[in-house]
Formats: C-alpha cells, structure tokens, sequence
C-alpha cells in the first residue's frame, strides 16, 4: 500500500499540471523541476537507503519513510508558494525513497532466487496499479474535491499505513514466528566495516554501472512522459480534455501493472534475461522516435506507446537479479539500491530538460493559466527520450554480450 501510494504521489503532478502552473504561476522549465524535486532526492538516497534497509531492516526502514512522505504530501498540498511546494515534494521524494528497496528486500526475505523474477515483477506491477490511480481515477477525485483536499487525505490515509506497517509486518519469516523458507536464510545485519566493503565492491563492478546508465535511460524518461508532460502533450496537440488525456497515458499505468509480472515469469520459465533487454530497449526506443518524427500520430498509437513504455520496464527490471546475484547477499540492498537509483536520476533530470525544450516552443498564449506549447517542442521532447533510448540499446548489447 505505501509503495502504491509512492507511485500516485510521484505521477500525480502530470494531472494538476495546469492547477499548479496557475496557483504557484510557474514556467515549463519551473514545473519540471518542481516534478523532478521528488526524483532527485529519490535518487541521491537509494544507495543510503540500501545501507539502511541491510543495517536496520525494512520494516523499520520502510515505517520511517512512510511517516515522511505521508506528512510531506500533507505539506505539498496546503503549500501557497513555490518554494514551500518544493519543500513538501523534497518529503515526498525523502521518504518514499526508501519504500521499492524495502520491498525489494522482502522478496529475497520471503522468496526463493528461483521466484525473484516474479515477485520482482509482481513488485513493479504494484507500481503500475498506482500508476493507473494517478491518471484518470486521480483526475476524477481532483474534479470533486479540488487537488488540494485530495493530496491531504492520501498523506492521512499513508500515515494510517505506516502504523499499520510498523505494527504488522516481520523482515524475515524467522522473526514473523514461522518455519525458515527453504534456501532463503536469514540475513544478517552488517556492521560499519562490512558496509564500506560491500558498497565499494557494488560501485567497483561495471556491470553496475552499465545497468544504471540503461535504467537511467529508460526508467527517467517513462517516468518523465508519463509522470509530467504525457497528459500536457495529448491535451494540447490533440485537443482533448484532461481526464481524455488521463486516459490515454494511463495505458502505461495499465503496462506497468501487466508486462513486469508477465515479463518476470517467462524470464524465471525460459530462464532468459538479456534477450527480453535488448527486445525491450529496441522496441522502447523505437516508439518514441516514431512519435518525435510524426509530432502527432493516431491518438490509439500514442496511447500503444504509453503501454509499451510501461510494459517494457518488465524488461528492464531483470537486471535487478542479475545485479544482486553478482554479490554477497547480505548487501542486497546496498546492490539494489545502487541501480535504482539511476532510474530517478534520470526522472530528475529529464522532466526539466524536456520543460526547456518545450518553453523555447512556447507561443506565448496562456490558456486557464498554462503556457501553450507547440507541437515542434514536443517533438523535440519525445526525441531526447529517443536518443535516450539509443544509449539503452547499447547498454543492453552489452549486457547481453557479456553475460
């Protein structure tokens, strides 16, 4: 439930995209980096988070970031400047963090390595669902209530959550009071020295870096397209409503919640991890460059993109057992948390760089508050995410050569 609500709380930003250009009267450049606040600080802290969760444990990791997040979405909602919105979605960004390295850890926890593709696709499909709750189910309850009373009782219904989780949940099955898992033992937590060791071994091994910069590439601008200017793009070049648009990028919610659990099963099944990157990347990569070269294709095919976008991510995430099986497992979160972190680094950056591409198209119009931008900009935009998409590519060849 907190790593749903982190999922609505980091793509929300793309429905109330107009209401908050309006109420903090910002630029496209400024909303980007208002979006994109969350995703830095999420990426800054995945490898301390990892060092967290293998030193404390989730559960306690996991209640904390809860707790934060929750009471920054309260504080995000009730802010009257810009400034004080970029503090509350910093608490966003803090404390949900820490939650997908959590559940993370749970599945090596509670799961044998022969069903993490699975449950770690399981695990993205939650995203997904979260995904889907942002776009139109969101759209709808701003509608009846207005972004800022809604934005409050998700932050109070989080930290319901949180006591929930801190009250309910075990690490591991020995400290929930039942039999130990067959080959799942239990982990235990690791000093200062060990920490130091693990990690410098994590960020020694070019497979990590290789992985990130593919999960950079990806992970950053579906977060980007779906989280902030997808629903701008299709209400202006399309001349739809905001719950249409919604709509239509919530076909990558839907992807998200359908290809990482499918994906993750036929890679446990066949036994086959780099093939279904390499697909993935190409096909990625090639549906972005057909939307930057056309500008405005069918409406159904920009929403098949959106799909793929989501979908594809089950590709991508199989590097996260291939990653944590290249180290000891007690640094498991250190491991996981290292290349995690590259998505949202990559969600950080590229909201504002697409926000300077389209505020050098802007036509100057403002309609209910929100700046008009042309479909040449958003071109532009959809061709960062393309070019974006080449690097993965050839992050995935290597990979797949390597393995």
């Amino acid at each position: 439930m907190t790593f749903l609500l982190v999922n609505i709380y980091r793509l929300s930003t793309a429905v109330i995209s107009g209401q908050l250009m309006s109420a903090l009267e910002t630029t496209g450049g400024q909303l980007g980096t208002l979006h994109a606040v969350f995703f830095l600080v999420y990426a800054v802290m995945q490898i301390p988070t990892g060092v967290l969760v293998d030193r404390f444990g989730p559960r306690l990791t996991a209640t904390g970031g809860a707790v934060v997040m929750n009471a920054g979405a309260v504080w995000f909602a009730l802010a009257n400047s810009y400034l004080s919105a970029i503090g509350g979605r910093f608490l966003i960004g803090l404390g949900g963090s820490v939650i997908f390295v959590c559940l993370l850890r749970f599945c090596t926890t509670w799961y044998r390595i022969d069903e993490f593709g699975t449950m770690n696709g399981l695990s993205f499909a939650v995203g997904g669902v979260g995904g889907i709750l942002a776009t139109t189910p969101f759209a709808l309850a701003v509608d009846a209530a207005g972004w800022r009373p809604t934005l409050v009782a998700l932050g109070v219904f989080g930290l319901f959550v949180a006591v929930v989780t801190l009250v309910l949940v075990r690490d591991s099955a020995e400290r929930a009071g039942l039999p130990a898992i067959e080959n799942v033992p239990e982990q235990p937590r690791l000093s200062t020295p060990e920490i130091r060791t693990f990690t410098g071994r994590v960020l020694a091994d070019r497979w990590t870096w290789v992985v990130a910069l593919l999960l950079y590439c990806t992970g950053g601008v579906n977060l980007t397209l779906v989280g902030l200017w997808g629903i701008p793009y299709v209400v202006q070049v399309y001349d739809v409503s905001v719950a249409t648009a919604s709509t239509v990028t919530l076909a990558g919610g839907v992807g998200i919640a359908v290809g990482p659990p499918v994906i993750g099963r036929l890679s446990d099944l066949f036994d086959r991890r780099t093939e279904f990157i390499v697909g993935g990347a190409v096909v990625h990569t090639a549906g972005l460059a057909v939307i930057a070269l056309v500008g405005n294709p069918p409406l159904a095919f920009v929403g098949l993109v959106f799909f793929s976008l989501g979908s594809l991510l089950g590709a991508f995430v199989l590097t996260y057992p291939m990653i944590q099986a290249r180290h000891d497992d007690r640094a498991s979160g250190i491991a996981l948390g290292a290349i995690n972190g590259a998505s949202f680094l990559g969600a950080a950056m590229f909201p504002t760089l697409m926000g300077w591409a389209l505020d050098a198209y802007w036509t100057g119009e403002f309609v209910d508050g929100v700046r008009v931008y042309t479909v040449t900009g958003y071109r532009i935009a959809f061709g960062l995410g393309a070019l974006a998409g080449l690097v993965a590519v050839g992050c995935a060849l290597w990979l797949h050569r390597a393995d």
